[in-house]
């Protein structure tokens, strides 16, 4: 039978323990509290006495102060812990979207394929070399893996994703002074330029979240690949200098090898490069002390983590590495319409980023039509071949086709020749050049806007007179380019013959401020913002400013679609590498002028009839057989001579620019405007009936697809005048007598006979508010007849003689003016109109039986000044008896 504890026994050892701990705690107390019975009473004094070298290492090197030190040290870190964990939950949110997990899908080519509108490939943009940027794992050579990793990251094969021990190393090193590694991982720089190659500028305060990102995204990534992907990934990825990404692009590029034969040298040479692209890139000739430094720390590196040997080391280093350089080859090599392709380039850099763009890897359908840009670019060919450009003093040219409809350029040349020294890669159809008098349609189109109450309006019959009268208002002589003056034209014949003076009336009466909103709004979006061209006044009017020729020709496209403006477009399409659309063209537009102002326009640039005073009828660019175009010319001057000129054409489906000049501005030995019209010809007929035909995007029925005419423009004695335009604006028609000889006004001292009796359109000159008038066939309402004067001395007849068979003669006498011709009647009837010859005319009447008649003799002079004289005379059937004379 068991023994039964003893209850008695255990509660006393119980109870010898409790007393034991209290007898302890209460030991513990009373020395407490004579510690601090000890210390002064003044909390200042105490404070003192408590930071006493010997107080105070006397108290946290005790068994009491080293528990607290555990206390506080415990609790720091506690909430160090919770604070990183609650910083990495924070970001963490942030990352869902990014998808870790498809790192090795971000990785691709960076070729970027730019092709045109049917798939025709333009240009392939590998860098400086042809490569292929993402390799294998086993396509990289061993020297290039363990390169990096001594040099960027030696504890690669340990850590997670985050090292501590490299963060602490770097600082150490930085704080002294050296350079061996950043503190970033290699999964770290690969998530970087990855995931966030946008961001990795940025410095200070704006970098923490990217970092704390860059760490979690790190810790995702080891976990979700294994090192030697995560290493084959990132030398697929970093930056070789230049725009080759990737470790074998660099090895083709510099070496003319793949990545898997890179030698040691090579190996540490690409190595050193990541760190600082820019500086190291091997074709910066100023980088290169600074290179070889760094790849001699590459295998200094290599030899301290045992990767080679220290003589391995050294004799890498004797290598000459720089002499095994390759050059750098043309990237522009076989490229189709380069300026073109270089500005959609730039273009997608503004608008995805520069990293984007230079990591490569996309597909850009273009809007080009390379059928087109083949057939520009063999006309520009055989201009600058011919004597034309020796003979007008122009050494470049530019052009640009735009498809009216929807704003896309379908082809372009921004010089004579890409390849051409000095200037051949600037691209004059971006540069900000003065177009003329192409500008003058577009400031026609907001005179013709012109409504509302209290405003004049205008039409193509509306006259603005071609005179002297705005010298005053423009500050200047204001000329037109014949030195000449064509009076009271209307807008029709100012437009068609490119009057400088009518235009500029025409930006006075709109005003200029509204007048550029127009002009810009249309699509010369930069007209008269560069520099001082933004002080510009009334000589913009006549193209005083510069402009983009792209801008230009979609401002005239603008008025192709009748007063519809939209961006000019480049892009029809971009695809990343994985296939998905990133950018794709969108149509958009906006109605800036009404549709009959535009109609008006191009009715009167169509007008071949209007313009043949210029270069004669259907001059070959301004007149296409067989497409009908509006066009207009234009010319800049340099101190009086001209320096730029252009041609601009448009139909509803194509719409064009051509522009010839000297990059260095000198002018033209010969500056006719009409020069560029071959271009324009050429390009616009085979664009028109070769293409657009085809595609049924044109047609040459119906006048080639010609504008409806908008319901409410007015057919005003045959002109064209909008809706708006009040009839009863003081334009009316009259009747003015003139003198035939000067074909000016009459006055009393002009004879009858030199008086015609014409139709004029009588007018109220906007500008002088004076009355004028439009007269045809040469006559001038603005002077009065200067050939006559009252005191001019006449022309006279002198004696009449007849005999009595009928032989007349006459002599008569020149006033101030020669004979023009001498008249003589018998009985009221005409028998002879004797031309000028001297004094004396003769001629014959035969008398039926015998009879008296009264001879009239009738002289006229040159400038219709007349004298009459009569007298009787008898006349016999037999011949017999004499006449007697007898004064009229």
């Amino acid at each position: 039978m068991a023994k039964k504890p003893n209850k008695s026994r255990n509660m006393n050892v119980y109870s010898n323990l409790t007393r034991k701990r209290r007898t302890r705690k209460d030991a513990e107390a009373r020395k407490k509290a004579e510690y601090l019975a000890s210390l002064p009473k003044h909390p200042v004094k105490r404070f003192l006495h408590r930071v006493q070298p010997r107080n105070f290492f006397g108290y946290w090197f005790s068994k009491r102060g080293g528990i607290m030190a555990l206390k506080v040290t415990g609790v720091g870190i506690l909430m160090m812990v919770l604070s990183v964990g609650a910083l990495f939950a924070y970001y963490r949110k942030d990352l869902d979207s990014i998808r870790p997990g498809e790192i090795n899908k971000r990785v691709q080519t960076t070729v970027t394929r730019y092709v045109d509108r049917n798939g025709v490939l333009l240009w392939e943009d590998k860098g400086n070399g042809n490569y292929k940027l993402v390799v294998d794992s086993e396509d990289i050579s061993p020297y290039l893996k363990e390169a990096t990793i001594a040099i960027e990251d030696q504890d690669f094969y340990d850590h997670g994703g985050i090292s501590v021990s490299g963060i602490m190393r770097s600082l150490i090193n930085n704080a002294q002074g050296g350079s061996v590694q950043g503190g970033s991982t290699l999964t770290q720089q690969l998530v970087k330029q990855v995931f966030f190659a946008e961001q990795a500028h940025k410095r200070g305060i704006g970098g923490i979240p990217r970092k704390i990102k860059e760490m979690i995204l790190s810790v995702e990534v080891e976990r979700m690949y294994d090192k030697e992907s995560i290493l084959a990934l990132y030398l697929n990825e970093s930056p070789y200098g230049g725009r080759r990404n990737g470790a074998e692009s660099a090895a083709q590029t510099y070496f003319g090898i793949p990545a898997k034969d890179l030698t040691l040298p090579q190996a540490a040479l690409l190595a050193a490069i990541p760190n600082q692209p820019g500086l190291y890139d091997p074709y910066n000739i100023a980088g290169h002390e600074a290179l070889i430094s760094r790849q001699h720390k590459v295998l200094n590196s290599m030899a301290a983590q045992d990767y080679i040997t220290k003589t391995e080391a050294e004799e890498a280093k004797e290598y000459p590495i720089l002499d095994s350089i390759l050059p750098a080859s043309n990237p522009y090599k076989n490229i189709k319409a380069p300026h073109f392709v270089q500005m959609v380039r730039a273009q997608l850099e503004r608008e995805l980023g520069k990293a984007t763009v230079g990591r490569g890897g996309l597909t850009v359908k273009t809007t080009l039509d390379i059928r087109i840009q083949e057939r520009l670019k063999q006309s520009m060919d055989d201009m600058f071949n011919s004597s034309v450009p020796d003979f007008a003093g122009f050494t470049n040219g530019a052009a640009t086709v735009e498809d009216t409809k929807t704003g896309q350029i379908v082809a372009m040349m921004g010089s004579r020749d890409f390849n051409y020294p000095g200037f051949g890669q600037d691209n004059a159809a971006m540069a900000y050049i003065q177009p003329g008098s192409t500008i003058k349609p577009l400031v026609y189109a907001e005179l013709f806007s012109n409504q509302g109450k209290g405003k004049a309006n205008y039409g193509s019959g509306s006259i603005l007179a071609d005179d002297s009268s705005m010298d005053e208002i423009y500050g200047a002589e204001l000329k037109n380019a014949d030195g000449r003056y064509m009076g009271a034209i209307d807008i029709r014949k100012s437009l068609a013959l490119s009057r400088n003076i009518p235009a500029v009336k025409a930006m006075h009466i709109a005003g200029i401020k509204p007048t550029l909103e127009t002009i810009r709004a249309l699509g010369d979006i930069n007209y008269c913002t560069q520099g001082a061209d933004a002080q510009a006044g009334l000589s913009a009017a006549i193209g005083g400013c510069g402009t983009r020729q792209v801008e230009h020709v979609n401002a005239f496209a603008s008025l192709a679609r009748m007063g519809v403006y939209k961006p000019v477009s480049t892009i029809l399409e971009v695809k990343n590498s994985q296939g998905e659309v990133i950018k794709k063209y969108k149509d958009e537009s906006k109605q800036v002028i009404d549709p009959q102002v535009a109609y008006i326009l191009a009715d009167i640039l169509s007008d071949d009839s209007a313009r043949a005073g210029l270069y004669g009828s259907q001059f070959y660019g301004l007149y296409i057989p067989g497409v009908k175009t509006a066009a207009k010319t234009g010319t800049s001057d340099k101190g009086g001579k001209p320096k730029d000129i252009w041609t601009m054409s448009y139909s509803p489906a194509l719409t064009m620019g051509v522009w010839f000049g000297n990059p260095d501005t000198r002018v033209l030995t010969n500056g006719n405007s009409s020069l560029p019209a071959k271009i324009i010809g050429e390009v616009m007929e085979y664009a028109h009936k070769e293409v657009y035909a085809a595609e049924d995007k044109w047609s040459p029925e119906n006048g080639g697809n010609w504008y409806d005419r908008p319901e409410g423009i007015q057919v005003i004695n045959g002109e064209l005048y909008p809706s708006w335009y009040s009839k009863n604006q003081g334009q009316t028609n009259a009747k003015l007598v003139f003198d035939k000889v000067s074909k000016k006004k009459a006055t009393d001292c002009t004879p009858d006979g030199a008086r015609i009796e014409i139709f004029v359109v009588k007018f109220t000159d906007p500008i002088t508010k004076r009355v004028g008038y439009i007269t045809t066939e040469g006559y001038d309402a603005t002077e009065d007849d200067d050939v006559h004067n009252c005191d001019d001395s006449k022309p006279s007849v002198g004696t009449i003689s007849a005999s009595n068979d009928g032989d007349i003669e006459v002599s008569v006498a020149q006033g101030e003016h020669a004979i023009r011709e001498v008249e003589i009647r018998v009985g009221g009837t005409i028998i002879a109109t004797l031309p000028g010859s001297g004094n004396t005319y003769r001629t014959n009447y035969s008398p039926n039986g015998d009879e008296t008649q009264t001879i009239t003799v009738t002289v006229t002079d040159s400038v219709y000044y007349t004298a009459t004289k009569s007298q009787s005379a008898t006349f016999k059937a037999d011949n017999s008896g004499n006449n007697d004379d007898d004064d009229d």
